[in-house]
């Protein structure tokens, strides 16, 4: 199984959805490879924001060695599935996808019937608390997500 989470600069919530998920299907003993993408070319090459680090941090986990990097089109045909963290982004994969692809594009937070997490909001132009909620939300729907995958 293979997962690309993605949000607008690659910064903040999907780098931070990918440490997660890496880390509790570690726990789990899930064989899940994961990676995570920018629908922007803003932050190429850059670190996470040292915020999404701390907030990860205080979980046990560790997403320092990630580098932004922006969605490719071979990502549809290399992933199985392909996760925004909002509507916005959503849209941006929909428009750029090929018509024939192999992944699955949906809104991370709402994958499934019955289960709607919501937008995982963007935390960069806000305080820290914003990090910590993402961080809690992103811990939810990953779980939930592993869950649905490998029931």
């Amino acid at each position: 199984m293979k997962v690309l989470t993605v949000c607008l600069g690659n910064i903040c919530r999907s780098p931070a959805a990918q440490g997660i998920l890496e880390h509790f299907a570690q726990q789990k003993g899930l064989d899940i490879s994961v990676d995570s993408a920018g629908t922007a070319a803003y932050h190429i090459g850059k670190l996470p924001d040292a915020r999404s680090i701390r907030a990860l941090k205080s979980a046990g986990i560790d997403i320092s060695h990630q580098r932004a990097r922006q969605v490719t089109l071979s990502d549809f045909d290399r992933f199985d599935w392909v996760v925004a963290m909002d509507a916005e982004n959503l849209v941006n994969l929909q428009r750029i996808k090929p018509a024939q692809c192999h992944a699955k594009v949906v809104m991370f937070g709402r994958y499934r019937d019955a289960v709607d997490f919501g937008e995982v909001d963007d935390p960069y132009y806000g305080g820290d608390q914003g990090f910590e909620d993402m961080k809690n939300q992103l811990m939810m729907i990953s779980n939930d997500f592993l869950d649905h995958l490998y029931d």
